[in-house]
Formats: C-alpha cells, sequence, structure tokens
C-alpha cells in the first residue's frame, strides 16, 4: 500500500489536492490496520489464556471455604432502574454461594419525590431487600439447624454411614425443588429473565440435584462418607441462603456527598464501612456523627469486610462468581490483586437486531479485556468486580465539603471513574486480573437512542 502511494506521488498529479488526498488515505488506512493488528494481539492473548486456564474443582473450593470465610460485602449502586430489574440483580447475589455475603442496595433516587409513579417505584424498590430476606429465611434457619445438629451428633467420628447420606440427599431435593419454585414465582417477560431463570436458578437447581444424585448412589452402595466432606455439603446448603439485605440512601443524609455519579454512591458507603456513628437530626437533615464524637441520637453500625463486589443494578451474576473469586484472590501469588473481575457478557436471545448487535460488540470486548490482561493491562470495567477493601484504602482520598469529612476511593474527577481509579491503584503498585470464565451478564441498549448514549459514554473511556 505504502509503495503503490509513493509511486503515485512520482508518477501521478502533482498537486497539493492529491498529495493532501493521498496523505489522508494513508493516515486512515495505517490506522484502521494498527486497531486491527491490536485487536488480534489482544484475542490472541485471550486464547492463550483460556487454553491455559484450569478451572479449580468444586471440592477443593469447598475445602478452602472449610477454613477460610474471608468477609465480603456486596454494593449495588441504583438510580431510576425499574424494581424487577433490580429485584433480579439482588437474587443473583443472594444466590451466590458464598458464607455470610452481606448485599446493600445502593439507592440514590431523590428520597422523597413528589411524582406519585415515581414515589411508589421507589417504595416498590425499597422493599425488595426485606422481601427477598423474608423469602430465605424458612431455608436459611433449616439449613443452620441441620448443619449444627449433623456437627454436634458427628463430633467425635471420622466417617459417618449411608443413613446419613441418604438424609444430605434429601435436603438437597428440598433445596433444589425450593429454587424451581422460586422460578415459578418470577416474572420471566424476556430474555433477560429467561436467562436468569434457567442458568442462574436453574442452573444452580441442576447443580444440587446432581449432588443428591452422588449422595444417593453412595447410600445404594452402603459407603461411608468422610465427616469433613458431608460437612461441607451441609455448609454448601447453608451458604446459599445465609444473606443479610440492606438498602442504604445517602441522600437522606446531608453529612454525605449528594454528588450526582455513581462513583460517590460508592465511596459514601464504602467511607463508612468498618465505623459506629450517631444518627443526629439537624435542621438541614438527618447527619451520621462518629460515635467518639456524641452520645446523643440513635447508634448506627457498618460492619467492614475484607472485600468489596460492586455490582450494577443491570448484571446478572452466576452462582459461583463470589466463590471462585474470592479463592483466586486469596493464593498467596495473587496477594497484590487489587480488582478481579469477570468482563460482563450479553444476554441471549435479544428480540431487536439493535440489541444483537450491541450485544455482539460487548461479547467481543469480553475477548478483548481477556487479552488485555495476558499483556498486564487489566482495567477496571466497572459493571462488576471483586476489591480489596485495603487496596481502596490504599488509594483513599480525604477532603472537607460543608464542615463534614468525605472520602474518595473511587475517583469521580471524569466520566471514567473505573478507568481512572485502575491508574491509580497501578500507582500504588496494585495489579488488577481478568479472570477468564464467564460469570458476569449486563443488558445491552434495546433500542437506538440508548445504544447512542451508552457508546457516547464509551467513546470518551467509560466502560
Amino acid at each position: 500500500m505504502v509503495t503503490t502511494i509513493l509511486k503515485q506521488y512520482f508518477k501521478g498529479p502533482n498537486t497539493f489536492q492529491y498529495v493532501m488526498e493521498s496523505l489522508a488515505y494513508l493516515i486512515i488506512v495505517t490506522l484502521l490496520t494498527f486497531s486491527a493488528l491490536m485487536y488480534l494481539l489482544a484475542r490472541q492473548g485471550a486464547l492463550l489464556r483460556f487454553s491455559r486456564h484450569v478451572r479449580v474443582p468444586r471440592a477443593e473450593i469447598d475445602r478452602y471455604f472449610e477454613q477460610n470465610q474471608p468477609t465480603i460485602t456486596v454494593l449495588i449502586p441504583s438510580y431510576d432502574e425499574e424494581p424487577e430489574v433490580v429485584r433480579k440483580t439482588l437474587l443473583s447475589a443472594a444466590l451466590q454461594e458464598y458464607p455470610r455475603i452481606r448485599i446493600v442496595l445502593l439507592l440514590d433516587d431523590a428520597p422523597y419525590p413528589t411524582d406519585p409513579a415515581a414515589s411508589a417505584r421507589l417504595e416498590a424498590t425499597r422493599q425488595l431487600a426485606k422481601d427477598i430476606a423474608d423469602l430465605f429465611a424458612g431455608p436459611r434457619r433449616l439449613f443452620e439447624t441441620k448443619l449444627a445438629e449433623f456437627l454436634l451428633e458427628q463430633a467425635s467420628s471420622s466417617h459417618v454411614g449411608p443413613a446419613v447420606a441418604k438424609e444430605l440427599a434429601a435436603h438437597y431435593a428440598y433445596a433444589a425443588n425450593w429454587l424451581d419454585q422460586l422460578v415459578k414465582k418470577e416474572e420471566i417477560g424476556d430474555h433477560v429473565g429467561r436467562f436468569f431463570a434457567d442458568d442462574v436458578v436453574r442452573g444452580l437447581s441442576k447443580e444440587l440435584r446432581l449432588v443428591r444424585e452422588a449422595l444417593l448412589a453412595s447410600y445404594n452402595e452402603q459407603a461411608s462418607l468422610p465427616v469433613s466432606r458431608v460437612g461441607q455439603l451441609y455448609r454448601r446448603l447453608t451458604w446459599i441462603f445465609d444473606k443479610e439485605l440492606d438498602v442504604f440512601e445517602r441522600k437522606k443524609f446531608a453529612s454525605l456527598s449528594h454528588e450526582p455519579n455513581k462513583a460517590m454512591n460508592l465511596n459514601s458507603y464504602i467511607g463508612l464501612m468498618g465505623h459506629t456513628y450517631n444518627l443526629v437530626h439537624t435542621p438541614d437533615g438527618p447527619i451520621l456523627v462518629p460515635a467518639s464524637e456524641t452520645r446523643s441520637g440513635e447508634r448506627v453500625a457498618f460492619p467492614d469486610s475484607e472485600f468489596v463486589l460492586t455490582l450494577d443494578a443491570d448484571s446478572i451474576l452466576r452462582p459461583g462468581y463470589c466463590l471462585r473469586l474470592v479463592y483466586f484472590m486469596q493464593q498467596p501469588d495473587h496477594a497484590r490483586v487489587a480488582v478481579v473481575q469477570t468482563p460482563y457478557s450479553s444476554f441471549r436471545g435479544a428480540a431487536t437486531r439493535i440489541e444483537r448487535i450491541a450485544g455482539a460488540t460487548t461479547d467481543i470486548q469480553h475477548i478483548l479485556h481477556q487479552g488485555m490482561t495476558h499483556y498486564d493491562a487489566t482495567f477496571w470495567v466497572g459493571a462488576n468486580a471483586i476489591i480489596r477493601k485495603s487496596a481502596l484504602e490504599d488509594i483513599g482520598e480525604t477532603e472537607w465539603v460543608g464542615g463534614f469529612k468525605i472520602r474518595r476511593f473511587i475517583q469521580d474527577r471524569t466520566v471514567i471513574e473505573d478507568t481512572e481509579s485502575s491508574v491509580d491503584l497501578a500507582r500504588h503498585g496494585w495489579t488488577l486480573v481478568n479472570y477468564p470464565e464467564r460469570l458476569s451478564y449486563s443488558a445491552t441498549p434495546p433500542d437506538f437512542g440508548s445504544l447512542i448514549v451508552q457508546r457516547r459514554r464509551w467513546a470518551n473511556g467509560g466502560g
């Protein structure tokens, strides 16, 4: 191509217009070739990572978490989302097979709307956490009781008999049936609902039924099982339903930032974690005062955790997301990994051509992000990620606004808060990793208008 253009310079009409057109053509084609080369390099990196990745066996994960249970808090920032969309996200977080997850919905809508429709939608969204907690309460109590009874009865044993395997198989059947009933009660509606029902809820139900079949096979063969393994299987049932859900609205408090962006919604809650406050009412509204500074007001505690999972309100996780990513971060070689994520994929079966095309580009980006990790060029995508809390503390900044202390962990100076924070983490010696499995999914624009809004943000570097 270059030699052809050079020949044209000497043999063609040597006019100024011709030279400028040739140069413009050369620059454009060079840029296109460069971008294609970068894609091919990233694709090669992704394929190498996929080929080398060995999935950790479930039994190994169970053994690890039997002795090690790092705490994790799931933060779901939400603004002006439909309750049904948020409900699926909350349920996908609640169905994580991880011990004692705390899930907090960070509602960023105006807390006291005057529009009746907005008020009704807000109240419905506020109610979601309690509804799901109540939904999980029955099986949670059941399996906590059964686990405690098993540990008490088998405290001095090394193996259990076939009868215990049969009883445990019945518990797994109960849990699988409970999940099947959950699907029947949920509104399916569209392809997102079908994915949630089939891949998340029924997928987990099928896994539990496989365990049940294995336990029944053990019973039929009159085999004895190690107490430790049976205990792990009891814990798995307990962990599925052992969740704490809450709702937090920063805009109700005069002492917190009201900056209209997702970063400050997350920052406001992360800054409160690990501290105890007194709720004091003032003419400007309620404020949270550190408990060490006053004795008046209602005491409010915000539990801390070792890890934070940030999850967009229109995203859905597979049940093994937390277990596998936290296990990865807990390995000695990954002590300086600040963020691990699975770049989200699109939901299959979209009804419109626009959404299918948008979904195709999303799936291509999944490959690109995986390839970037091969070259140690990962950046935080933002839709979902597990973050080491100590890394956030490391890059945190403090300022005083209106007499109140405001902490920033995720930068909000630009529209690309996740990418900007990736730079901060790298400057402090932390690394980021894309986990080479598809464990998260997010909605793609269903129409041309919303597609333009999304791609305009991406053009500015946002995720």
